[in-house]
C-alpha cells in the first residue's frame, strides 16, 4: 500500500511540477512528519507544533547563528538584583489583528504560562518566576522567587500573544484561530492535513521572502522524499540518515544537517508496570547496544552521549558513566525481578525512526521482556506521555530540546517530581535540580547537575542514547543555514538568486 501510494505521489507530482514552478518565488511547501498537536505556543513543545507557530508569534529574545541570545521583541535587558529581570520592549510592533504589541502583552504572556491552571507542558521551565509586570508600555519586570540563572535561556522560546484577543476568545479560540505579530499569518488550518499562512505585510523585520508559506503533515518518509524530489515540496523535515546518504549525489535535492542540542533518550516508566521495579530498568539500560544502533542505524548522523544531554548543552558532564552494553546482565537481572515474559508497552509515532525503535525492541525483548510497539499520531502520543503513570506505557523514545541549552530545560521538566512528562520521583534528584536553577553560581550549577546525573544513573527513569543530528531535505534552489538549536524560521530562508 505504501508503495502505491509513493508511486502515485511520484505521478502526481511529476504532473504538477511545471505549475508549481512558476509558483516557486511565491511559495515555500515544508513537509512535516506530523501536524500541529496546537497553534496556541503555551500549550505544547513539540517540535512539529512550534516548527509552525514560532512563524507566527514573536519571541522575547532569540538566538542568533552563533547561538549567542539577541534581541527581537525586547530590545536590552538588566539585572535590577539577583531576583529582579527588567526588559526594554519595542514600540513599533503591531499583532496581525491591528493591535499595538505592548508590555502588557508580554506580562500577559509570562503569568499565563506560570499559572498552574493553564497546565502548560512548558510549566516546569518557567515555574521559578514569581510574576510579570508592566512598569510602563515599553517596559516589562520579571521577578523570581529565587536567583535563575537559565531564566534568558528559557525566554528564548517566550512567544508573546495579544491579551486582549486571547481573553475574549478564549484559549480554545485562540488555538483556533491564533493571532500573533510574527511574518506570517495563519491562512487556514486543516486538522491532520496543512497549514497555510500569508507574509505579514507590516512585519517590523522587514518583508518576508515568500508571499506563502504551507506546512503539510505527511507522516510517510517515502513520501515526503517523493514530494522533495518532484517538486511537490521545497522542504523536508526528519529525513532518515539511509535517506540522507542515498540522496547525496542526487542533483534535485540538497541534505542539510547540523549536530544539535537534541538528545534521543528512552523514557522508561518508574511508576507503573514492570518498569516500576528499578532491576527491570536497569536490565533494559543494559539491553540496549548504543554504539551498534549508532553506527548502524544513523549513519554518521549522530553521537553517543553517556547521559541524557548533549555538549553543548550548560551542565553536561562526561564524568557520570553511561550503561556498558551487557545482554548477559540485563538478562539476570530480568531473571531476578521476577519479570520474565513481562510485557513493555513501547510508544511511539510517526516522529520517530521506526528501524530505530524496532531495534530497541528486539534488544528489549533479547533480555527476556516482552516488548509490543503502539504507534499512534503525536498528538495521541504527547497526550499519553504527559499523562498518569498508568497510561503513559512502559517505554518512549524521545528527541528532547529545550532550545535553552540549558541541563534546567532538560532533566527539570523530564524527571522533576511533579512535571506533566516525570513518571518519577526522587526527593534527592529534585533537591539537586531545584538547588542548580537557584543559584547564579555557574561552578555550583555544575556540581548540582552531576549529583542530579549521578541520581539517574542508578534510578534509571531514563537514558541518553546519542546526540541528534537535525536532517533537512530542501530544494538545491533554497538557501537555508540550519542551526543547532533548530530554529526553523522562515525568515531565514531565501530563494537562490
Amino acid at each position: 500500500m505504501l508503495r502505491l501510494l509513493a508511486a502515485t505521489t511520484l505521478a502526481m507530482g511529476l504532473l504538477a511540477a511545471p505549475v508549481l514552478a512558476q509558483d516557486a518565488k511565491d511559495t515555500l511547501t515544508i513537509d512535516l512528519p506530523n501536524d500541529a498537536a496546537t497553534l496556541d505556543p503555551h500549550l505544547q513543545w513539540d517540535t512539529d507544533s512550534y516548527t509552525i507557530y514560532r512563524n507566527i508569534f514573536d519571541n522575547l529574545v532569540t538566538r542568533d547563528a552563533a547561538g549567542e541570545i539577541v534581541p527581537q521583541i525586547a530590545t536590552k535587558w538588566s539585572y535590577e538584583n539577583d531576583t529582579t529581570l527588567d526588559f526594554d520592549i519595542r514600540d513599533d510592533v503591531t499583532f496581525h489583528d491591528g493591535s499595538k504589541l505592548t508590555a502588557d502583552d508580554v506580562a500577559f504572556s509570562i503569568n499565563r504560562i506560570i499559572d498552574p491552571a493553564l497546565k502548560s507542558p512548558q510549566f516546569s521551565q518557567f515555574s521559578p518566576i514569581d510574576k510579570a509586570e508592566a512598569v510602563s508600555p515599553t517596559k516589562v519586570r520579571i521577578t523570581t522567587k529565587s536567583p535563575y540563572p537559565a531564566m534568558l535561556a528559557q525566554l528564548v522560546k517566550l512567544s508573546i500573544v495579544p491579551k486582549a484577543y486571547l481573553e475574549k476568545v478564549g484559549d480554545q479560540g485562540f488555538n483556533a484561530k491564533p493571532v500573533g505579530s510574527g511574518p506570517y499569518k495563519l491562512v487556514d488550518h486543516q486538522q491532520g492535513v496543512r497549514t497555510d499562512l500569508e507574509a505579514n505585510a507590516d512585519y517590523w523585520r522587514g518583508k518576508p521572502p515568500f508571499a506563502h508559506v504551507t506546512f503539510r503533515a505527511v507522516p510517510d518518509v517515502s513520501t515526503r522524499i517523493a514530494d522533495l524530489k518532484t517538486g511537490q515540496a521545497d522542504l523536508v523535515r526528519d529525513v532518515p540518515p539511509d535517506q540522507a546518504i542515498s540522496l547525496k549525489d542526487d542533483p534535485s535535492v540538497q541534505i542539510l544537517s547540523v549536530a544539535t542540542e537534541r538528545v534521543g533518550y528512552m523514557y522508561m516508566n518508574a511508576q507503573s508496570g514492570p518498569t516500576k521495579d528499578a532491576r527491570v530498568r536497569q536490565a533494559i539500560a543494559y539491553a540496549i547496544d548504543q554504539q551498534g544502533l549508532i553506527d548502524a542505524l544513523l549513519q554518521g548522523y549522530g553521537k553517543p552521549v553517556n547521559i541524557i544531554g548533549a555538549p553543548p548543552v550548560f551542565g553536561y558532564t562526561d564524568a557520570v558513566e553511561g550503561y556498558a552494553y551487557d545482554p548477559d546482565k540485563a538478562r539476570e537481572l530480568v531473571k531476578e525481578a521476577g519479570a520474565e515474559g513481562a510485557k513493555i508497552e513501547f510508544l511511539t509515532s510517526p516522529s520517530y525512526n521506526r528501524a530505530l525503535v524496532e531495534a530497541l525492541q528486539q534488544m528489549i525483548n533479547d533480555a527476556g521482556l516482552d516488548t509490543e510497539i503502539t504507534s499512534t499520531d503525536q498528538a495521541t502520543f504527547l497526550k499519553r506521555r504527559q499523562g498518569d503513570p498508568a497510561n503513559a506505557g512502559s517505554v518512549a523514545i524521545g528527541r528532547w530540546s529545550c532550545a535553552c541549552q540549558d541541563a534546567d530545560g532538560i532533566i527539570y521538566p523530564l524527571f522533576r517530581t511533579g512535571s506533566t512528562w516525570a513518571k518519577y520521583s526522587n526527593p534527592d534528584f529534585d533537591a539537586a535540580v531545584d538547588a542548580a536553577r537557584s543559584t547564579l553560581d555557574e561552578a555550583e550549577r555544575l556540581k548540582d547537575y552531576k549529583t542530579a546525573y549521578e541520581i539517574l544513573r542508578t534510578d534509571v527513569p531514563g537514558i541518553g542514547l546519542y546526540q541528534d543530528f537535525a536532517v533537512y531535505g530542501a530544494n538545491p534552489h533554497l538557501t537555508w543555514q540550519p542551526t543547532p538549536n533548530e530554529s526553523m524560521f522562515v525568515m531565514d530562508m531565501a530563494w537562490k538568486n
